[in-house]
């Protein structure tokens, strides 16, 4: 009976350069056999620039060439079929001048959208009718409402994206990265769908 090897596919890796793949590098292996780091150091394939910036290594072209390689072992597949590989290239760092303008923009942007649903929902007349409801008086701003409801506001979305700077508040997500990671998810799905066959139909999948 012929000895089972277990592959589950990574669904994701980032490169930062051209490189050969191995299986351990896409795949996690699980065996009782002692050929596994045989396996495991086994080249699949090799990136390089023809590939552009993503390639799509497929799990029956692995399969297929590990049958070939390793006739008296039986293979079964868990998990993701196909693993994205995304190249990212090298890129210069953005001058200070860039980041301070793209801050700068976010800024304003984000300031202008605060203070247009402000006076959409008539904030400041709202403040006045609460003032008027615990003090009996009339008073154009106060004050004492409208400055810890500023800080307040920032507060509520530093917790909201439960991020300062580099720092987490606890180990939920944010709606951000929720968003994000929903988005990425379909951005592969796209890409497996519309992967690129090459002419070659041994190798993996290449697409652009």
């Amino acid at each position: 009976m012929a000895m089972q090897v277990y592959l589950r596919m990574k669904k994701n890796l980032e490169l930062t350069g051209y490189q050969e793949l191995k299986l351990k590098d896409i795949a996690v292996i699980s065996t009782n056999s002692n050929k596994k780091q045989q396996l495991e150091n086994l080249p699949i394939y090799r990136v390089s620039k023809k590939d552009n910036n993503i390639v799509i290594i497929d799990s029956f072209m692995v399969i297929e060439h590990l049958n070939k390689e390793f006739a008296d072992l039986e293979f079964q597949l868990i998990g993701p079929a196909q693993t994205v590989i995304r190249i990212q290239k090298r890129r210069n760092s953005p001058s200070v001048f860039i980041a301070m303008g793209v801050w700068l923009l976010i800024f304003v942007g984000t300031a202008m959208t605060i203070m247009n649903f402000h006076y959409d929902v008539s904030m400041q007349e709202v403040q006045q009718k609460i003032h008027y409801l615990l003090t009996g008086e009339k008073k154009e701003y106060p004050l004492w409402l409208q400055i810890p409801y500023s800080f307040g506001l920032g507060i509520g979305m530093l917790l909201f994206f439960n991020h300062w700077f580099n720092k987490r508040f606890n180990e939920e997500p944010s709606p951000l990265e929720v968003e994000i990671y929903n988005y990425q998810q379909d951005l592969d799905s796209y890409v497996i769908h519309h992967e690129n066959t090459l002419n070659d139909t041994n190798a993996p999948h290449s697409s652009s």
